[in-house]
């Protein structure tokens, strides 16, 4: 996806899981969203997942937090697998498990972990994939929310 770009709207999920469904509508006109894909395979994911969390409580009620599971083999397609692995991560948002890989393809998203921030109106501000960078992150979250930081 391009700097910009509207948020594609999301197709039906294998399941959700912390949440009832999702829509785009849902994440589009009320605060910026951040969504993050991982999976239960990427040794990266699990590292970040402490800081996103960390970042989910302290931008609660500003921001939308919204996780997408993108399984990157057969293994990573059994949903008890990746329900356990939330639990053990402490990952408490909705996630939307992509096992069709039909919202991973609406992104063009091709990278585990990867984020994508959203401003208000639905349009992409900042993308990154990759273990580390929680600084940029943080640094363009608080421009799409207007908080300047030193």
């Amino acid at each position: 996806m391009r700097l910009r770009t509207p948020m594609p709207e999301w197709p039906e999920a294998t399941k959700w899981l912390n949440s009832d469904p999702i829509s785009r509508d849902d994440l589009v006109g009320g605060k910026p969203t951040l969504i993050h894909f991982w999976s239960v395979s990427c040794g990266l994911c699990k590292e970040a997942m402490p800081s996103v969390n960390e970042f989910r409580e302290e931008y609660k009620d500003h921001l939308n937090v919204v996780a997408v599971h993108m399984p990157r083999s057969e293994k990573d397609l059994d949903v008890e697998t990746i329900e356990q692995v939330a639990k053990e991560h402490d990952i408490t948002q909705p996630i939307y498990v992509d096992n069709q890989h039909a919202l991973t393809d609406a992104f063009d998203n091709q990278y585990v972990p990867a984020y994508y921030v959203f401003d208000d109106e639905g349009n992409l501000r900042h993308f990154q994939a990759g273990g580390g960078g929680m600084k940029m992150l943080r640094k363009r979250v608080n421009r799409v929310l207007g908080i300047h930081q030193k």
